[in-house]
């Protein structure tokens, strides 16, 4: 499949969030390749919005990659423990994200079965197989991907993300999850999802 280019990313992370769905997030370390279908994103407008790490203009080691070039990997942790996988967007200098919330696992179940819960996909309940990527925490765990990809270019051969099947299915809009510090931001519609899939984290 053909890999995504760098205009895709360059544009404001709305369109970009609502475009991402249906394509393929790649991750190829150790000689293994794991791949997914994004099912649900979120988009973080930057400066504007209270609920970017950018708000404000902010400009810390963690969020300076978000300043950059569009198409890169902002990695950040949450709780100090899960990874997010974000994609950053727009100019350089804009800095806006989206956040990749939740994928359907396609290529590389059996690594992404011992990465999340050290057993054999046949070996997992219905619930543990649901729950491989239907969240950002858990998709970052089934895929390993962790801070020291932070910065990655999306546009190389290790981390990247693919045009997908191009399928029909209808898009959820809704607002975002776990943002209620956010005033009225929590409440823009900046939340995207394929109706009806399974592996979505929040309904």
């Amino acid at each position: 499949m053909k890999k995504l280019n760098r205009e895709f990313y360059n544009r404001d992370s709305i369109a970009v969030a609502k475009e991402l769905l249906g394509k393929v997030l790649v991750y190829e370390s150790g000689g293994q390749k794991v791949s997914v279908k994004i099912v649900e994103t979120e988009a973080y407008m930057g400066i504007g919005d209270k609920a970017a790490h950018s708000y404000g203009g902010r400009r810390t080691p963690r969020v300076e990659v978000m300043y950059g070039n569009p198409g890169f990997a902002y990695i950040f942790l949450i709780y100090g423990i899960h990874s997010c996988f974000n994609i950053v967007t727009n100019e350089a200098g804009n800095p806006q994200a989206v956040l990749v919330r939740a994928a359907e696992p396609l290529e590389g179940i059996e690594r992404m079965s011992q990465n999340r819960f050290g057993k054999s996909c046949e070996q997992l309940t219905k619930s543990q197989r649901k729950g491989l990527t239907n969240g950002p925490g858990k998709l970052c765990g089934a895929l390993s991907i962790d801070r020291s990809v932070n910065g990655e270019d999306l546009c190389g051969n290790q981390l990247y993300l693919e045009e997908g099947e191009g399928e029909d299915f209808t898009i959820v809009t809704t607002k975002r999850v776990g943002i209620d510090y956010a005033e009225e931001a929590r409440d823009y519609p900046w939340r995207f999802y394929i109706k009806d899939n399974e592996y979505v984290s929040v309904l």
